[in-house]
């Protein structure tokens, strides 16, 4: 089933294609399921048609039972090594290394494989720190980052159509409140299960990330505990809040936790690409706070999978599909703060900027949504995004536009 992703994220082999044969490491990093290995092995195909010899392509996942626990830096590299004297030597050689993270120390094998410049190497990973310190040391200057991301609602629709007959014909609006009620898993998206049977298809990811990736891992001693500060974080998706707030709340409700376990709940977490931090930023005194961020999810469907889906929480699902969006278009996302005022999201992108208010509808008295969007003194571009197409239009030079719309065009 690779068809869909060389029609619909299509974007991604041709990222890879820009840096191939050229003398870094390609890494591809996102969430488990996101697509990350599919790609890998689309990118396969493209490579054995323009020519490259299937013996000169080596592939390695490292995820599999294939893969003993004391597989370590030192195993990975006298495996590669050995494949690696069965290539072709008078051409250039492929390494595929999917979910290289679960091999301790995995940079330092590819720091030495790279020395040789007849390599050409990929790698894919689940974990943030796959940028670490550590390994920027290793690989410093040396490596292109490729962020991978559940669908777009674009991608979404292109899914739907491939593989709901019976949508083929739906309109954006019935797309949309099926990206909205599933969320963008492409082997979600490329199924018609019931919601319910999603939920339970996205419960599985996220048991085997919470699992295998952070309890057993970080060797977490209440996990109950642990499910309950998720538990938070879901229920307070889009709020501002910190690991003081989730401290005080269970103090509220006489549990005893440590602020420090509550900083490293948060920490595991974002590494294993759970949740994404989006930080503060002042606009009049230019930086960056430290304090009341705001988390947001991978995908939407990771809160419906523990809490289920209810309309009442559509305002923050909004405000998640808007700040991943901004993500998957390269943009370095920001809570805004104008004095006492906030705007949801400051998105920087070399020389750009924009700001973006998110509402469910566009009340009368918009003085939140507009208002605070008038106190910047700036001509950067200005949004509302809202379900309420009614109200969609310009007001003194802020665009008010329906989120179907935002996430599907050009802005």
């Amino acid at each position: 089933m690779q068809e869909e992703y060389e029609v619909f994220r299509s974007q991604f082999v041709k990222k890879l294609k820009a840096f191939k044969d050229e003398h870094i490491v390609k890494i591809l990093c996102g969430v488990r399921r996101c697509g990350k290995s599919t790609i890998l092995k689309t990118y396969k195909s493209e490579l054995l048609s323009l020519g490259v010899k299937e013996s000169n392509i080596i592939e390695r996942l490292y995820s599999s039972m294939d893969y003993q626990d004391d597989f370590d830096s030192h195993s990975m590299y006298s495996d590669l090594s050995s494949a690696i004297k069965k290539a072709d030597q008078d051409n250039k050689i492929y390494l595929l290394l999917d979910e290289v993270q679960e091999v301790e120390n995995w940079e330092k094998c590819i720091n030495s494989l790279f020395e040789s410049s007849n390599m050409d190497i990929y790698v894919t990973g689940s974990n943030s720190k796959l940028l670490s310190s550590e390994i920027s040391t290793y690989l410093t200057g040396r490596f292109v980052l490729i962020h991978i991301y559940t669908l777009s609602f674009a991608e979404f629709i292109e899914f739907k159509k491939t593989y709901s007959p019976s949508l083929q014909n739906a309109s954006t609006d019935e797309y949309f409140d099926l990206y909205l009620k599933s969320g963008g898993f492409p082997f979600v998206a490329k199924t018609n299960h019931t919601q319910e049977d999603n939920y339970q298809i996205v419960d599985g990811i996220y048991a085997t990330v919470v699992t295998k990736d952070i309890s057993k891992r970080h060797n977490i001693s209440n996990p109950e505990m642990f499910n309950r500060v998720v538990r938070f974080i879901l229920e307070n998706l889009g709020k501002n809040f910190s690991a003081k707030t989730i401290f005080d709340f269970f103090k509220s409700q006489q549990r005893s936790i440590a602020i420090e376990t509550i900083y490293n709940y948060l920490t595991w977490l974002e590494e294993a690409l759970i949740i994404y931090r989006c930080n503060r930023y002042d606009i009049q005194g230019k930086e960056v706070l430290k304090t009341q961020e705001k988390y947001y999810l991978s995908d939407i469907s990771f809160k419906y999978s523990q809490l289920g889906y209810s309309p009442k929480a559509v305002a923050s699902i909004l405000e998640n599909l808007v700040y991943l969006e901004l993500r998957r278009r390269g943009y370095n996302v920001y809570i805004g703060k104008i004095a006492d005022k906030e705007i949801d999201f400051i998105a920087n992108r070399q020389d750009e900027k924009i700001y973006i208010q998110v509402c469910r509808t566009l009340p009368e008295d918009s003085d939140r949504e507009l208002g605070n969007l008038k106190a910047i003194r700036d001509n950067f571009p200005k949004y509302v995004v809202t379900m309420d197409s009614s109200v969609c239009g310009n007001e003194d030079g802020i665009k008010i536009v329906h989120i179907k719309d935002f996430l599907t065009q050009a802005w």
